[in-house]
This record gives structure tokens, C-alpha cells and sequence, in this order.
């Protein structure tokens, strides 16, 4: 082990003071764009389900998001995935209209009925805007990933109002079996430091009600384990039939802006013809009611459908909230098969299918922590951990990279 000089920490106090200032700027700009993202989402989410009919203008309005993308953010289109290519491979500096861009197609996305998500949005506005700074800072080649992962952490963490969750996982989402631990310092004060500036907007986060735990013993051990063998499969399967249906529609309609339109379409006739509204745009009333009382036992499979038909077709936001809807209504109806309480199976299933499709399991089990309590832990890290194990090594960021196999093989 090399010996350390005795003044060391001393010269360490530059170093940490330029990041803890890149930090603190990044999470004053993810955090109040997050609240903005929030609270324009509320809003269009309000209009959206007192205007019903809305959603029979989503094809138009898929066909104007996928035009606007097509000539004026092709450079941005990756999106999350963009953010991650260069953290592997930095190469040039994230164009700064992701943040408009991203923001607008979010909202009306959601103002017209597609199921997506959020946090997709929330982090490609922080990676994006934290990028600027990476100039300014002279960070250089080395830094740049560091700043992106903040930027990641900042973006999850003020959207969720999960800081810790969020600083592990602009670490872990990037590549499955490894952390770059470089990045802990910034990670961890641009997710506390965002969190802490989206409330001080007036941010107010929604809560998840538990209700009774099951003690711990073998049986309660066991129904956890199996559950999380499907919460895995399940965010599985979410992450190849959107990759499918999206390579599906790009090789046969080589028009972009005619994908979201023709998803569209689809969306807005299976709304009315199934009277499938509930699937429509984030569900969080639906996701709350999950823990509260039983839900239909098929509402997993419509929000899934309907997520995959908007994500694959090309509308933006995200696929995360929508992961929260699958997995809660998920843990819903496994409740009553295995003997366990509502709320906490709805609160695994939130947490493990998006561990599942993400690959996340530490940033997982973290959330839930934060946003359950203390009490779930242990049963919160089985099942993330089974979700994470059962998934195979795809999930829903084709950016991800693979550096340890989850089953014990090293990737050279």
C-alpha cells in the first residue's frame, strides 16, 4: 500500500472545494428544473383527466414531438442513453436544447394520454445542464463522466425526492456489476443538495402508506424471494417488448414522426374501446390505491401494454413511474396468492421491477428505505436483489454497459 504524505488531506481541499462548488450549482439547476417538470406535469395531468377527449388528439400530438426531434434534436435524441455513451466515452458536450426539448415533449406526452415516465426527462435535464459546467470547471476528459453522473443523481434524486437512492444510482446505472466511485463525493451532494432546492420550490412528493408488515420467519422470507423472481421477469420482458416494438417500427416506418403518430392511434383507441383511461400518463393515484386495497388483477399487464406502445412508438419521458404503476399493481395481486399484506407487496413490487428492468439493486433497495421506512429493508433487498438477479443482463438503457456478469463471470 503507497505510504501518504501527512499533508495529504490538506492539498485534498481544492480538489473537494471546485467539486462541492460544480455540485452545488448542478443541483440548484436539476432541482429547480425538476420542480418545474413537476409542477407542469400536475397541471397537464389535471387538464388531461377532466378533458377525457384529449386523448384522441394524441396522434397529432406524437406526430409534432416526433417532427420537432426530427429537425431540431437529433443530436439529443438518445435521451438517458446519450448521457451514458458519454460517461463511457466522453465526446462532446450534451447540446443544451436536450433541456427544452425534453422538458416540452414530456408534457405533452402527458397532457394527451401516452404512458411515460418522468425521470427520464428530470435526468437528461440535469446530465444536460451539469455538462455545461464541465468547461467552465476545467474538469477535462477524466471529470467529465464525474459531472454527468451528478448530473444523473441531481435530476433522479429532486424528481423522487429520494437523495440517497439518486446518488447511488447515477453510479450504478451505467454499467451493470461496477460503481465508479470517483463520482461519490459529487453524486452524493448534488442528489442531497437538488432534493433540498425542488422542496424549497413547494415541491410536495406523493406517500406511500405500507400499512402492516409481515414479521420476519420463513414463510414471509420465501413468498418475498418468489415474488421477486417475477418482479425481475417481469421487468424483463417490460425491457424487450419496448426495444422490440421500437426496432420494429424503425426498420418498417422509416418516417419518425409517423411512429409516435401511428402508437397514437393505437393508444387513444384502445383508451376508449377498453376503457383503459387508468393506463393513461403516470397512474399515481392508481399506484396509491395499490397499497391501499386490491386492484384489478390485470392492471399490470394494461399499464405494461400501454407503456410499451407509447415508449416503443417514441413518445418521451421515461419508463420509471410507469415501472412503479407495473410493479405495485404487480405486488397487488401476488398479495392475496401468497398470504401477505397489500401494501407491502405493492411496495416491493414498486421498487424490485424497476430494479429488475434497470439493473439497480442497491439504488433500489435505498428508495425504498426512503420512501417505506426502515422497517422494509430487509425484505426490500431480497426482493430487489431476486428482481436484479432473474432479469437477465438487458434492461431498459441500451447504454447500460455490461463490466461483471451478475452471475460471477468478469466481462474483460
Amino acid at each position: 500500500m503507497p505510504k501518504l504524505s501527512s499533508f495529504a488531506p490538506l492539498a485534498l481541499l481544492p480538489h473537494l472545494g471546485k467539486w462541492l462548488l460544480l455540485s452545488a450549482i448542478t443541483a440548484a439547476l436539476a432541482g429547480t428544473a425538476s420542480a418545474f417538470l413537476l409542477f407542469a406535469l400536475d397541471a397537464a395531468t389535471a387538464w388531461r383527466d377532466s378533458h377525457r377527449w384529449l386523448v384522441w388528439l394524441l396522434p397529432l400530438a406524437g406526430l409534432a414531438v416526433g417532427w420537432v426531434y426530427q429537425r431540431l434534436g437529433q443530436a439529443a435524441e438518445g435521451g438517458v442513453n446519450l448521457l451514458m455513451e458519454e460517461v463511457h466515452a466522453p465526446n462532446n458536450t450534451l447540446p443544451l436544447r436536450m433541456v427544452p426539448l425534453a422538458l416540452v415533449s414530456t408534457v405533452v406526452s402527458h397532457l394527451f394520454g401516452a404512458s411515460v415516465g418522468r425521470e427520464g426527462t428530470a435526468v437528461q435535464m440535469g446530465g444536460a445542464l451539469a455538462d455545461q459546467l464541465s468547461q467552465r470547471f476545467r474538469v477535462g476528459a477524466q471529470g467529465r463522466p464525474v459531472v454527468l453522473m451528478a448530473g444523473i443523481s441531481a435530476g433522479f434524486a429532486s424528481v423522487f425526492g429520494t437523495p440517497l437512492a439518486g446518488a447511488v444510482f447515477g453510479m450504478e446505472v451505467v454499467a451493470i456489476g461496477r460503481m465508479r466511485y470517483e463520482a461519490l463525493f459529487p453524486c452524493v451532494v448534488a442528489a442531497i443538495l437538488a432534493d433540498q432546492v425542488s422542496l424549497a420550490w413547494g415541491v410536495q412528493h406523493t406517500h406511500y402508506a405500507l400499512g402492516v408488515l409481515a414479521p420476519m420467519g420463513w414463510w414471509p422470507v420465501t413468498a418475498v424471494a418468489f415474488a421477486g423472481m417475477l418482479f425481475g421477469l417481469v421487468g424483463m420482458l417490460f425491457a424487450a417488448a419496448t426495444r422490440s416494438l421500437g426496432g420494429w417500427m424503425k426498420r418498417w416506418i422509416t418516417c419518425a414522426p409517423m411512429r409516435p403518430f401511428i402508437g397514437g392511434v393505437v393508444i387513444a383507441v384502445a383508451a376508449w374501446a377498453c376503457d383503459a383511461y387508468r393506463y393513461l400518463g403516470l397512474g399515481i393515484p392508481e399506484i396509491v390505491q395499490a397499497f391501499q386495497q386490491p386492484v384489478l388483477p390485470w392492471d399490470f399487464v394494461g399499464k405494461l401494454l400501454m407503456t410499451v406502445a407509447s415508449i416503443g412508438s417514441g413518445f418521451k419521458g421515461g419508463e420509471v413511474t410507469p415501472l412503479f404503476y407495473i410493479g405495485a399493481t404487480l405486488g397487488n395481486a401476488l398479495a392475496p396468492l401468497l398470504q401477505m399484506p397489500v401494501g407491502m407487496m405493492a411496495g416491493l413490487g414498486f421498487v424490485a421491477v424497476f430494479a429488475g428492468a434497470a439493473n439497480t439493486p442497491i439504488a433500489t433497495t435505498l428508495m425504498a428505505l426512503e420512501l417505506f421506512g426502515p422497517q422494509i429493508g430487509p425484505f426490500a433487498a431480497m426482493a430487489c436483489m431476486a428482481a436484479y438477479l432473474f432479469s437477465g443482463h438487458a434492461g431498459i438503457y441500451h447504454a447500460q454497459r455490461i463490466a461483471q456478469h451478475k452471475y460471477g463471470q468478469r466481462k474483460d
